[in-house]
């Protein structure tokens, strides 16, 4: 099983035709300048030492990181907007745009002092008033907005720069929530923005970040571009993590879609990019014999894996037939071809992950364990009939592509009708989000990942929501939302822990997912670049190019 998933990767390296290439812009770029565009004549005029050209994690289409949480859009969003607060390397919330705040006594009351000096990218100034509308929609979308908006009984603008938020009891996670790190970050938007609804994405891109979107610049398939925005005040703290002074020391960064991993690679080696985000874990040892590049892991925490399953729609709209499924996965056929031998990976059975000091808890929380034969009889039980199950595959993705090959095998090994759909990430990101059946071009599974940051409570657990909060897959098992509102009412830490695990098992037993385990994940840069901040997204600012 191991050595044809690995097979897979490496056959993934040599593209798709189906994929978008960049080749024809590079290929204009050499025709001379008659026929480039104005735009792409001053990109090419542009001082390659302030400039940063890096790969990204797929095709950005996506420009709203409230309506959506996938990395890719978070990734763009730091650069153009800004959070109230942040976490530090830490993971300890500090202030970002807020210069001073306080609490009243008995906690219910919270009041924040915006920075002088912050102003929107169309140099309008900030104003709480923005900063309220920013934190409601947001806490429409996001699990803990949503938690903390349920206990807010009053949020409002007390003045041009003041934020007053009232609670109707004390809780403990108000700048955990506001300096979230991770999908969905509150990020911080002009009140005519914010007043969108938030299940309608934004098409305007207007932050008051240390970057500014050139829409102008940006070819989808190809390119997005950013530009220093001169009239940022960072802090004065040095940076941590995404706390601290967001100093800018370059003028651009070029986001250039490279599907093709080879190609990116190659790229690398030679100079052409200068940071790749999310590297194909294959062709990390060959990069890293480069004694111009750096492979070096970007969160300290990792990553999980984990397959998504569609609740809806038959086979999997049953619990037998989604345990007959969880009873046939064998995590490290799916770790090993996602990361290979050499690089960092562990088995885990819990939604919320494995602490370093915890096994992966497979027998506590009541995984079920079957051959592929006897899965697959299993599944006919639960009363599956032949249909097509329909696997989206990120083929562009070079994380998440092998494992949704390992997904598609372990089904056909159970006897399964397999339908394995490439496509972009960023197709993948829309087609996630239809209800349709399966044969008016819905889905069934697909595999995705996340920081372990983002996932290591039920309040920052986006993925395993449940019922009315249920991110896709729509999964609904009422205790989930009971469970959850225990855990976040309790005080008492141990009571805390107990519930926490309560709820896993609870997530094992419906199967709101199935995890595929944790693992430690890469980028690549030259080495002519000096001061990347680690974290679980990748931050602009600090950087200076040699």
């Amino acid at each position: 099983m191991q050595s044809a998933g690995n097979r897979d990767v490496n056959a993934a390296t040599k593209g798709s035709p189906a994929m978008p290439s960049r080749r024809p812009l590079l290929q204009a770029a050499l025709a001379g300048p008659a026929l480039l565009s104005a735009a792409t004549r001053a990109a090419l005029a542009q001082d390659p030492k302030r400039t940063i050209r890096s790969v990204p994690i797929g095709d950005l289409r996506a420009l709203d990181p409230i309506w959506t949480t996938t990395y890719l859009t978070r990734n763009h969003a730091y650069l153009v907007w800004d959070t109230l607060f942040a976490l530090d390397a830490e993971n300890r919330p500090l202030p970002q745009m807020v210069g001073g705040f306080e609490t009243s006594g008995d906690g219910h009351t919270w009041t924040f002092q915006l920075r002088p000096g912050l102003a929107w990218h169309d140099n309008t100034p900030v104003r709480a008033a923005d900063c309220v509308a920013s934190i409601r929609r947001w806490g429409a979308r996001d699990g803990m907005g949503r938690a903390l908006m349920a206990q807010t009984e009053a949020l409002e603008a007390a003045d041009e720069r003041t934020i007053r938020l009232r609670l109707k009891r004390r809780v403990g996670f108000v700048l955990d929530a506001l300096g979230k790190i991770d999908s969905n970050v509150p990020f911080m938007m002009p009140e005519r923005l914010a007043r969108t609804d938030p299940s309608t994405a934004i098409s305007e891109v207007v932050g008051s970040g240390p970057f500014r979107f050139l829409r102008e610049e940006w070819v989808p398939g190809i390119r997005v571009v950013y530009e220093r925005n001169r009239a940022y005040v960072p802090r004065d703290e040095p940076p941590s993590g995404a706390a601290g002074g967001k100093l800018v020391k370059i003028d651009r960064v070029e986001s250039l879609y490279t599907p093709d991993s080879a190609t990116a690679a190659n790229g690398l080696l030679t100079g052409e990019f200068d940071l790749l985000e999310s590297p194909a874990p294959d062709l990390l040892a060959r990069l890293a014999r480069s004694r111009d590049v750096v492979v070096a892991p970007n969160d300290p925490l990792g990553y999980t894996l984990f397959v998504v399953i569609n609740h809806l729609h038959p086979p999997f709209d049953t619990v037998p037939a989604r345990r007959a499924l969880m009873s046939a996965i064998r995590q490290p056929d799916f770790l090993a071809a996602t990361m290979g031998d050499r690089n960092p990976w562990r088995e885990c059975g819990a939604v919320f992950g494995c602490g370093p000091e915890e096994g992966p808890q497979f027998d506590t929380l009541g995984w079920a364990r079957a051959e592929a034969a006897q899965a697959g009889q299993a599944l006919r039980a639960a009363g599956y009939d032949g249909r097509p199950i329909v696997v989206m595959d990120p083929a562009d993705n070079a994380t998440l592509h092998p494992p949704a090959l390992v997904l598609a095998d372990t089904l056909r090994r159970m006897g399964a009708n397999v339908d394995l759909v490439a496509m972009d990430w960023s197709a993948l990101v829309q087609r996630r989000a239809s209800r349709a059946p399966v044969a008016q071009g819905g889905w069934n599974l697909f595999v995705t990942n996340a920081t372990m940051t983002g996932i290591s409570n039920p309040l920052l657990n986006t993925f395993v929501r449940n019922c009315e909060d249920a991110w896709f897959g729509w999964p609904c098992d009422r205790r989930v939302p009971e469970l959850i509102a225990r855990w976040s009412e309790e005080t008492d830490a141990a009571a805390r822990a107990r519930t926490a695990k309560d709820l896993e098992r609870v997530h094992v037993e419906n199967v709101t997912q199935v995890p595929l385990g944790q693992y430690r994940s890469a980028i690549a840069y030259r080495r002519s670049l000096r001061g990347l901040l680690p974290g679980p997204a990748l931050f602009y600012w600090n950087i200076e190019k040699a």
